[in-house]
């Protein structure tokens, strides 16, 4: 079930950068308006990627993956995934679809993505 506020995935760069200076990091603010960070690709900010944005401290390394999950609404690390899990939940799969650009994902709502992944 969705229950988080998908806004987030509308979020241009500079709106990103204001809700990293809102988690307490004014000074990471450069690392995601320079590297072009807007809402949806924010699925992809985790510890693996952050250090390539410039941001080398593992303890803010670690709350950033931390709020972005929380975001995201997003329980599980990908590092924690054994192959033989069950299938992930569904919204992190409608998160990565909605992560790409173009017509299509644009147009992608999570009852379009939930409801073709039942039909399947």
């Amino acid at each position: 079930m969705l229950t988080g506020n998908m806004e987030f995935l509308q979020w241009s760069c500079h709106d990103v950068a204001r809700w990293i200076e809102s988690l307490g990091f004014p000074q990471y603010k450069a690392c995601f308006m320079n590297n072009l960070i807007t809402g949806r690709k924010l699925i992809y900010v985790d510890c693996i990627y952050l250090p390539r944005l410039g941001i080398t401290d593992f303890k803010d390394m670690q709350v950033i993956s931390a709020r972005v999950r929380e975001l995201l609404g997003i329980t599980e690390t990908l590092w924690s995934r054994s192959i033989t899990d069950p299938p992930r939940d569904h919204i992190g799969l409608f998160l990565e679809r909605k992560s790409r650009s173009g017509e299509r994902a644009d147009s992608l709502t999570y009852n379009q993505q939930f409801l073709g992944d039942r039909r399947q």
